[in-house]
């Protein structure tokens, strides 16, 4: 039996869930913003607690590997990473857009389409990939900007399921019959808890020190606009 703590902060939804034997013993979640600086430490702390007062001893971390924010993914892995150290347990790191597909997937239980991850990036570029209803990885995880070609070589062949924050927006421009959208689809921590299990379960471990998240493409630092203009 083996008891996971999952924190997930690769968007602007912070969470963080508890799993025993890949079903969900305790999960906090907040929808108000980019606030995981000062969030992630108290569901964490809640977490522990919960698990100390249920007898439970996490055997491991796993944390949302990316991509997503530059920001929330690095807050999410500076946690985890000093809770492996301290308790000398091991890192599981879980593809987000593989948790986003994971949850596409049981809700539609349909074997038959393609399912597209999607987490907004800029203007109309995406971190999507493509899979199967095995969650088998059908195109790799890319930085797409999305015409109204980008995914035709899919759905020209059948149904596909797109979702995700970065799907929205993608809607007036993928015009094809074969496009379903799916609604509030997020990346959440209770949401890797089998896949999370599975990993532990394959002894899928990162090396704690050494560990950087999947950002796909490198941090830009923006200016401040009075910096620009000179003023202070």
């Amino acid at each position: 039996m083996a008891c996971i703590l999952l924190l997930e902060t690769s968007t602007t939804v912070c969470s963080v869930a508890l799993s025993v034997d890949g079903n969900v013993v305790f999960d906090k979640v907040s929808f108000e913003g980019p606030s995981h600086a000062a969030l992630l430490g108290m569901f964490v702390e809640e977490a522990i607690a919960f698990s100390k007062e249920n007898n439970y001893q996490p055997d491991a971390v796993a944390i949302s590997g990316g991509p997503g924010s530059y920001t929330g993914l690095r807050i999410g892995t500076s946690m985890a990473k000093g809770l492996c150290m301290g308790w000398g347990i091991p890192l599981i790191a879980i593809p987000t857009l593989d948790i986003m597909a994971a949850k596409a997937i049981r809700n539609t239980d349909d074997n038959d389409s393609l399912y597209c991850a999607m987490l907004d990036a800029r203007r109309m570029e995406v971190y999507a990939s493509v899979y199967d209803a095995t969650l088998a990885v059908i195109r790799e995880t890319a930085a797409d900007i999305v015409t109204s070609e980008t995914y035709y070589p899919f759905l020209e062949k059948g149904k596909m399921y797109f979702f995700g924050n970065g799907a929205a927006k993608c809607k007036e421009i993928i015009a094809s019959e074969n496009a379903i959208f799916l609604e509030d689809i997020h990346p959440l921590a209770a949401e890797m808890a089998l896949l999370a299990e599975q990993a532990y379960e394959a002894k899928h471990f990162e090396d704690v020190a050494y560990y950087a998240p999947f950002y796909l493409k490198d941090f830009i630092a923006t200016v401040p606009k009075n910096k620009v203009l000179g003023e202070f």
